[in-house]
C-alpha cells in the first residue's frame, strides 16, 4: 500500500447503514477512491457540542482526504440527552471494529485505521485512542467479527475538546448559556467530565495507549482556547506520546469550513501527517 500525498484521485460517495438503535438508524457516508488500492482507512467523528450534527459535518475535510487515495468513513454519532457520556464514545468504538471488519468491501486497509475527529468528535476520538479496550466503551457487540480489536493507528483532531471541563469554565467566563447546557445535558452524572477528560486522564496517569496524534487549533478560537491544547500537547508528550500541534493564525473554531489558504494548509498538513505515519508503520519495530 503506497499512499501518495499528492495524489488526486476520483472518489465515490455512498450512504450505508451503520447501527441500528431503539431511537434511530445511525447511517454512514462512505468516500472510496476510485483506484486500484487497496487505500489506507480513516474513520471520520463529527463535532457539534455532543448535541447536534450528524456524518454531513465534515465533508469538505473528508473530500480532500478521500481524493488523496484515502478510503474515508464517516459516521452518525448518537447525541444528547438521548446519549449521555459514554454513548457516543461507544457508537465511535464500535464504529472503529465496524470499519475494520467492512474495509476490504470498499477497497480499503484497515491495518493502518486512523481517526479524524472535529471538536467534540476530537473528544471522543482522544478517549478512542487512549482507552481502545475500556468495557464500557466496547460495550456494543460486533457479533460479525468479535475478535476485532478498537486501536487506532493515529488520530487528527481539529480543535478537540481535549480538557471538556476547562472549557466549560471558559463558556462560563464568555457567558455562552447555550454551550453550558450542551455541556450538562452530555456529561450525566455532571462527575463524569472529570472521568471522561483526555487532560485528566493523563493528568491521573491512568494506563493509557498513546497513538502519534496531530492536533489542528486557531489561533482565535474563543471556543475552545489554544493554551487548553498546548497543556494537552506537552502532557501527552510527557507521557511517552508523540503529539504535533499546528497554531492557525487568524483562524477561529470552524475554519477548515470554508475555503481558504489556511484550510488548504490544514488539508496539505493532513495527507502530510497521515504519509509520515503510513511509512512509520511500515518499518520494522
Amino acid at each position: 500500500m503506497n499512499y501518495d500525498p499528492k495524489a488526486n484521485y476520483d472518489v465515490k460517495v455512498r450512504d450505508v447503514e451503520f447501527r441500528r438503535t431503539p431511537g434511530r438508524t445511525l447511517m454512514a457516508r462512505i468516500y472510496q477512491p476510485q483506484g486500484a488500492g487497496p487505500f489506507p482507512t480513516i474513520l471520520d467523528l463529527h463535532g457539534g457540542a455532543w448535541n447536534d450534527k450528524d456524518r454531513l459535518a465534515n465533508v469538505p475535510m473528508d473530500e480532500n482526504v478521500a481524493a488523496s487515495g484515502v478510503l474515508v468513513v464517516a459516521v452518525d454519532l448518537r447525541l444528547a440527552p438521548e446519549a449521555p457520556y459514554p454513548g457516543s464514545v461507544q457508537d465511535a468504538n464500535y464504529a472503529v471494529r465496524w470499519l475494520k471488519s467492512k474495509a476490504r468491501e470498499w477497497n480499503g486497509d484497515a491495518a493502518t485505521l486512523g481517526v479524524l475527529g472535529s471538536s467534540t468528535g476530537g473528544h471522543v476520538a482522544e478517549l478512542l485512542a487512549m482507552r481502545p479496550n475500556d468495557a464500557r466503551y466496547n460495550a456494543h457487540p460486533l457479533p460479525e467479527a468479535p475478535n476485532v480489536d478498537a486501536s487506532v493507528a493515529y488520530v487528527i483532531a481539529r480543535s478537540p475538546i481535549s480538557d471538556p471541563h476547562t472549557r466549560f469554565q471558559q463558556a462560563e467566563k464568555t457567558k455562552r448559556e447555550e454551550m453550558m447546557a450542551k455541556t450538562r445535558r452530555y456529561f450525566v452524572p455532571w462527575e463524569s467530565i472529570f472521568e471522561g477528560n483526555p487532560q485528566q486522564i493523563l493528568e491521573r496517569g491512568e494506563k493509557v495507549t498513546l497513538p502519534p496524534i496531530f492536533i489542528l487549533q486557531g489561533a482565535l478560537d474563543d471556543n475552545v482556547i489554544p493554551p487548553i491544547q498546548q497543556k494537552f500537547a506537552a502532557t501527552y508528550r510527557a507521557a511517552g506520546g508523540e503529539c504535533q500541534l499546528e497554531i492557525f493564525e487568524g483562524c477561529g473554531h470552524m475554519w477548515v469550513a470554508e475555503p481558504g489558504p489556511q484550510t488548504d494548509r490544514a488539508h496539505q498538513m493532513i495527507r502530510a501527517f497521515i504519509a509520515k505515519q503510513l511509512q512509520a508503520l511500515k518499518q520494522p519495530a
